[in-house]
């Protein structure tokens, strides 16, 4: 049985997974552009950024961060009392929170174009 074919934009004779590819891709563009997460030394730039913009120091070790050694298996709680170090450490995750987010948008607006460009058969 022959696959239907379709068009998406400059893009002809896609299979239906090619054009949830190019869906997804398009979709990704205009949701979020284009993202670059720097590291540097095993300290991320806004955690570099942050203690350069905000070197309060606290008297105790009262403010819990999660740091990572080697991957994300290897989590742990450290306390600091440096703010800078705190903030820094807390935006990636936030950052983490806002591509989940945006993700799950991303992918479910890719399905209803996908579905409603798509012939019945090739729906998901």
């Amino acid at each position: 049985m022959m696959s239907n074919l379709y068009q998406y934009g400059i893009h002809d004779k896609l299979s239906p997974s090619e054009l949830f590819f190019l869906i997804v891709l398009d979709e990704t563009c205009k949701q979020t552009g284009v993202d670059v997460s720097l590291v540097s030394r095993r300290t991320s730039v806004a955690s570099m950024v942050s203690r350069s913009l905000l070197p309060v120091e606290i008297k105790y070790r009262i403010l819990p961060t999660i740091t990572s050694f080697s991957s994300v298996f290897a989590l742990r709680i450290k306390f600091t009392r440096n703010l800078g170090a705190f903030v820094g450490r807390a935006i990636p995750g936030v950052g983490w929170v806002l591509l989940a987010n945006d993700v799950s948008s991303i992918m479910w607006r890719a399905s209803l174009v996908y579905n409603s460009t798509v012939k019945p058969e090739d729906r998901w």
